[in-house]
């Protein structure tokens, strides 16, 4: 079957999005494993569908590049939030998404008819082992594990979908694909987790680089900028109520977190092209 199709990315992050308010993709954890291929077909960190929701103004799946599913994502919900007023018909500058991680609300940047930049209230950042979810009897801030034979230290958190923060002292030569799969699959983590590695290079601007659960090194995580700034705040290494520049391989996004840690997190979204696939799985 035959379906256009629209990539985007948010910094980076890449994903090929589907209008489905009307008509529903039959397969998509098989789609999303076939189109992300970079290699034999459009390529992509996972795809997204925007569908119809009865309690939001659209509800957004995504699926990363494994097929498997996931709750949330910040880079891609500001993509559907372009997507939502440019080009499916929802002509406001606030806009609420559905998600797996909750429902969200987006403030859009509209310029001269196109959306710059989207803000997103993200709720709220959680500690709480359930919520995670991590094996574990009490919060893991700052705490040693093991993992892959190593100890490390690490704070694990909920932004709708779990992660695991570890704050290292060189980013870029940090030897991401040996650890973050370690991380990734850990029986720590029921559900896996994504791992954010970060050092705090200024007052408040943080470096980091993330292994995705299901797509591997990405060059950038919405949900996971905002953990390594909730993090950061809970121990102490970056101001509350204040801008956090959070640097990202593909460029950077703004987190702020409150006292109560609701979390606000802001940047831009783009069209790289537009067209039409033929799959058997849509």
């Amino acid at each position: 079957m035959k379906r256009n199709f629209i990539k985007m990315h948010g910094i980076g992050n890449d994903y090929i999005y589907f209008d489905c308010l009307k008509d529903c993709i039959k397969e998509p954890q098989k789609a999303a494993i076939a189109l992300s291929d970079r290699h034999f077909s459009i390529g992509g960190d996972g795809m997204v569908m925007i569908c119809p929701s009865h309690v939001c103004d659209a509800k957004m799946r995504m699926f990363n590049a494994d097929g498997s599913e996931g709750k949330m994502c910040g880079n891609a919900i500001r993509c559907v939030g372009k997507l939502l007023y440019e080009n499916l018909g929802v002509k406001k500058d606030i806009i609420t998404v559905e998600t797996l991680g909750g429902n969200k609300t987006l403030h859009l940047n509209i310029a001269d008819g196109t959306v710059e930049s989207v803000l997103v209230d993200m709720g709220k950042a959680s500690f709480a082992p359930c919520d995670i979810p991590i094996l574990c009897d009490r919060e893991m801030i700052n705490a040693e594990h093991e993992i892959g034979g190593k100890i490390w230290r690490t704070t694990a958190l909920s932004m709708g979908n779990p992660h695991a923060v570890t704050f290292v002292d060189n980013v870029k030569e940090f030897p991401l694909e040996e650890e973050g799969p370690l991380f990734e699959n850990s029986p720590l983590f029921p559900e896996k987790v994504n791992a954010e590695f970060a050092r705090i290079a200024d007052k408040n601007k943080i470096e980091m680089r993330v292994w995705e659960r299901g797509s591997g090194e990405t060059l950038a995580c919405g949900t996971g900028a905002c953990a390594v700034a909730a993090a950061a705040v809970k121990l102490g290494l970056a101001e509350a109520n204040a801008d956090i520049s959070v640097l990202l391989k593909g460029g950077t996004l703004t987190i702020r977190i409150s006292d109560d840690f609701s979390v606000t997190m802001n940047g831009p979204c783009e069209i790289s092209y537009t067209g039409t696939v033929e799959n058997e799985y849509l």
